[in-house]
């Protein structure tokens, strides 16, 4: 128990005259009737209001000392939590250029990308998550929020084609490090996702990539395909083939951006991969926790002002009938 106001107990000097008051008026109440003997009053017994004839007062004064307690305003905190929280926010950077669609992962490169990064997500409860896309051009598809079923959804609604084709992976880097260039977050984190090499963009990678070393920003960078070819389906005049198409991914690219910025390139070659990758990005940023502990504190006050109200009625009544002056 604890008392948000504790300098209202200062009140509870006004009582002490308030009892002298009350003894020397008591001593002075009695009238006085000389007696030569009180041999005669000695064994007549003494009712029960005798004993009670101080309880009014007493009342009156637990009734203030209750009002003094309630404007204290005593609280109670003896609901304690431990709340780990990684403080992190993560801005994951997905290349969906048409090049995603192979099928060297099941179903396909870019759906695969998104099931694993859903998953990941719902395990980051305690951070704040955003949403990059990136293929000839980027843009934001959600800024960074903890409402994760919302980022999940945003996520499930990513197709190829829905921005002009290509790769800018400079220009998917710099948008995510504005994203992330604000934050206050104790670790700050990019999770750059592509199959291809950088051929569209006004902004190098590695541009990118020392802008964001300079907001303290550290960048995984995933390279997503099999080594040699992956079969893509193609559109020819006799319908959708599909095609082995050579696997070109710039990793010198993406190994620089990681070195750049503290962190770690990582190649996946197939959906199991891809899962053990996230994986480790995950333990690699849970080792970076801050602990807080909250006190969850409840209001008290009610209870000591209506015990306060109720000894104060309870006061009036016994003044008014049972020990009532007659004049």
């Amino acid at each position: 128990m604890s008392f948000k106001n504790p300098e209202f107990f200062y009140l509870f000097l006004l009582l002490v005259p308030m009892i002298a008051w009350y003894i020397w008026r008591h001593k002075k109440a009695g009238a006085s009737i000389q007696f030569s003997s009180d041999m005669g009053f000695a064994k007549i017994p003494k009712s029960w209001k005798y004993y009670f004839r101080h309880s009014v007062f007493v009342l009156v004064l637990g009734s203030l000392a209750m009002l003094i307690a309630a404007l204290a305003r005593p609280q109670s905190s003896n609901s304690w939590q431990n709340v780990t929280t990684e403080g992190i926010d993560i801005v994951i950077a997905l290349d969906i250029s048409s090049s995603m669609l192979a099928m060297d992962f099941q179903p396909n490169r870019l759906e695969a990308a998104k099931d694993v990064a859903t998953q990941f997500i719902a395990g980051r409860t305690n951070d704040k998550i955003g949403l990059v896309v990136f293929s000839g051009e980027s843009f934001t598809q959600c800024p960074l929020t903890t409402d994760h079923a919302t980022v999940i959804n945003l996520f499930r609604s990513i197709e190829s084609g829905m921005i002009e084709d290509g790769t800018a992976i400079g220009n998917g880097l710099a948008t995510a490090v504005s994203r992330l260039k604000e934050s206050n977050a104790i670790s700050k984190v990019i999770i750059l996702l592509t199959d291809g090499e950088n051929n569209r963009g006004e902004i190098a990678p590695v541009t990118a990539a020392e802008l964001a070393k300079t907001f303290g920003i550290r960048v995984y960078t995933v390279g997503v395909g099999t080594i040699g070819t992956a079969p893509y389906p193609m559109q020819t005049p006799f319908g959708v083939q599909v095609r082995d198409v050579e696997v070109k991914i710039d990793e010198g690219t993406l190994q620089k951006i990681a070195s750049t910025t503290d962190g770690e390139y990582f190649r996946a070659t197939n959906n199991n991969k891809l899962t053990e990758i996230y994986k480790e990005i995950d333990k690699l940023e849970k080792s970076k926790i801050d602990v807080k502990e909250f006190s969850k504190k409840e209001e008290e006050y009610l209870k000591y002002a209506m015990g306060g109200a109720l000894f104060l009625l309870l006061a009036l009544f016994l003044k008014t009938t049972i020990f009532r002056n007659i004049p």
